[in-house]
């Protein structure tokens, strides 16, 4: 039992779908860097005491 010739469509395809795999993992690359990077700064915010907030108030 030999084996047939991969057709030049299936060769296309897995050029794409290798290609849209390698998209899909830069996304998910760049959306984890960013949470990590959101993450450890936010242990360098300061709290602010809640005297010092003021909310603005429209005069009648």
């Amino acid at each position: 039992m030999a084996f047939n010739v991969e057709h030049e469509l299936h060769k296309r395809r897995l050029g794409r779908n290798v290609g849209l795999g390698i998209v899909l993992m830069a996304f998910v690359a760049l959306v984890f860097g960013l949470t990590v990077v959101k993450v450890v700064n936010m242990g360098k915010v300061e709290a602010v005491p809640a005297a010092e907030i003021t909310v603005p108030v429209a005069k009648p």
